[in-house]
C-alpha cells in the first residue's frame, strides 16, 4: 500500500505536467472504487463492508504521506541532519507497513481471501495505470 500512496502522488504529478485538468482527489477516489468493484468482483454487500475500512486505512496513510512529503522538501546540510532524515524516512516507511499489515487482517475478517487477494491485486493495477497513462489499465479477459 505504501506504492500505492507514492502512486497517488506520482499520478497526481504526471497529470499536471501533461496539462490535464486539475486533480480532483472525489474522481480519483470513485474510479479506484469502481476499478476494484469490477476486478475484485465485489458484490454490492462485499463492497459496503470493505470500502469503509478501507477507506479508514487511506486516511492513516496519507497522514504518513504527508510527514513523508515534508521530510522530501527539507534538504538537510550536515551529517547528523541527514541521518535523522533517513531514520525519519525509515520510520515513516515502517509504520506504513504497519498500517498496512493491521488492515489487511481487518479486510481479511470481512471477505475471504481470494477476494481481498484480487483487491490488492485491482489497486495495484488501478494505480500502475494512471503511471502510464493517467487512466486505470483493465486487465483482458
Amino acid at each position: 500500500m505504501f506504492f500505492t500512496v507514492i502512486a497517488l502522488s506520482l499520478a497526481v504529478c504526471a497529470q499536471e505536467g501533461r496539462g490535464h485538468h486539475q486533480f480532483s482527489p472525489e474522481k480519483f477516489d470513485a474510479e479506484l472504487k469502481e476499478f476494484i468493484i469490477k476486478e475484485a468482483k465485489l458484490t454490492p454487500e462485499e463492497a459496503a463492508k470493505f470500502f469503509p475500512v478501507y477507506k479508514e486505512m487511506q486516511t492513516k496513510q496519507r497522514a504518513l504521506f504527508s510527514q513523508l512529503g515534508t521530510l522530501f522538501r527539507t534538504n538537510p546540510d550536515d551529517e547528523k541532519a541527514c541521518q535523522e532524515a533517513i531514520r525519519k524516512r525509515d520510520e515513516n516507511d515502517l509504520e506504513m507497513k504497519r498500517i498496512q499489515k493491521v488492515y489487511h487482517e481487518k479486510f481479511l475478517e470481512l471477505l475471504p481471501a481470494k477476494k481481498v487477494y484480487a483487491i490488492l491485486r485491482a489497486e495495484d493495477m488501478f494505480h500502475r495505470g494512471m503511471l502510464k497513462k493517467g487512466a486505470p489499465n483493465r486487465k483482458k479477459e
